[in-house]
């Protein structure tokens, strides 16, 4: 995509489409009012001091990207605006039209038909309510996945995910957008609007909870760490023994698995604490897999995935979170240890998968690690990304950019 230019306008839903599109190799350019994007007064600051040039969300929202700075109230900057999408491959904008209705995708793709136009907007473009505010709070909560995230006690509110999931869902929906209809262009030559309606973008992660309603009218139930269900699963979070939490998966069904579980007690001197073992052992000397549909229905079975999910929790009691994890990979079962954001961040397999990315930031002296991108590419040769530009950092390329 290293020929590739993205123009943003940005808007309250454009920035992750187009830092996806930047990490990609797109140029990007993002078009600000002159006074910069509302994203730069957003919390929180380098050191606590407000700038619009010191926003952590501007820094993260626009790693990669290039700023120019333009007054779409004049025809000045409305005619520099077209320019610059004339040159584009692809622009990011918060609807079909901007600069106050003044410009449009049917204007522009007149003399660019191979133009994409990515509109991003909370409802979609021709919506009844398009004009309503909306928060991230308020786009999950109408979308469906506050009614998925939660515990199994539904007297404690729905649970939000933090860092602007609603943005970060209809971003990659854009990104991906784009990306098909680039490569619809590369077959047929022709550009395209895109309407990416955020509320249905996030619907759409919602899993089974839309059309369990829509084919059955019925309704999945938050649980604690595990997918939203008409009726409760079994718990899979296990308390380790330095107090934090490890998530279980999938009980063992093979009777091999059922032996390397018997195992693993053994070798931590826990076969005594644990009569019911013995199911574990009936059913290692099975000649096929426990049926999970089973449970409740025949006792042997239900007995012997009792004890499975006893013998995990007993385990767990007596590792560390991190330890029981590993363990449980190196042994065949699947588990991941749950850790706060910076300790995910710091953690040795983060590191190795090259997750921590040093950006050099010259105007504030020094240099600030980053989240990589969550994929790798045999040939991706490009290096750490530009940091987030100042504002108007590359006015005085107006000329080039928009000749």
């Amino acid at each position: 995509m290293n020929d590739l230019r993205v123009i943003e306008i940005i808007d309250q839903l454009t920035p992750v489409a187009g830092r996806t599109l930047a990490e990609l190799g797109a140029d990007v350019i993002v078009v600000e009012p002159q006074e910069g994007s509302a994203h730069r007064r957003r919390p929180p600051f380098v050191d606590d001091e407000p700038g619009v040039d010191r926003s952590l969300r501007w820094f993260g929202l626009s790693l990669g990207k290039r700023s120019v700075t333009l007054d779409l109230d004049s025809d000045e900057g409305l005619d520099t605006l077209r320019r610059l999408i004339a040159g584009a491959d692809i622009v990011l904008a918060g609807g079909d039209r901007v600069a106050g209705g003044a410009l449009g995708y049917k204007e522009c793709a007149r003399t660019h038909a191979g133009l994409i136009w990515v509109s991003v907007t909370p409802f979609g473009l021709g919506s009844t309510r398009a004009a309503d505010p909306v928060t991230d709070l308020t786009l999950l909560a109408g979308a469906g996945p506050l009614w998925n995230c939660g515990y199994d006690d539904h007297s404690i509110p729905p649970i939000r995910g933090a860092g602007d999931q609603s943005a970060n869902i209809g971003g990659m929906y854009a990104a991906l957008g784009a990306l098909i209809a680039l490569s619809h262009r590369d077959h047929t030559g022709s550009g395209q609007l895109i309407d990416v309606n955020v509320t249905a973008a996030c619907n759409v992660t919602c899993e089974q909870t839309t059309y369990y309603w829509l084919v059955k009218n019925a309704m999945c139930f938050r649980q604690t760490g595990r997918h939203a269900a008409p009726v409760p699963s079994a718990p899979v979070q296990v308390r380790c023994a330095d107090g934090n939490y490890a998530t279980t998966g999938v009980l063992p069904r093979k009777p091999e698995e059922f032996a390397r579980l018997r195992a693993w007690l053994a070798d931590l001197d826990l076969l005594e604490e644990l009569p019911e073992a013995v199911f574990l052992g009936m059913a290692a000397e099975r000649d096929a897999p426990v049926d999970m549909a089973a449970i409740g229905a025949e006792d042997e079975t239900t007995a012997i995935l009792s004890a499975a999910r006893e013998a995990i929790r007993l385990i767990a009691s007596r590792l560390p979170a991190k330890e029981f994890f590993v363990t449980s990979q190196q042994r065949g079962f699947p588990a991941g240890a749950v850790l706060a954001p910076h300790e995910a961040f710091d953690d040795e397999h983060t590191v190795a998968r090259g997750m921590q990315v040093p950006v050099e930031h010259p105007e504030l002296g020094r240099t600030v690690v980053y989240p990589g991108t969550p994929y790798l590419f045999s040939a991706d040769t490009s290096g750490p990304p530009p940091r987030a530009p100042l504002l108007g950092e590359h006015n005085a390329l107006l000329d080039e950019l928009a000749p």
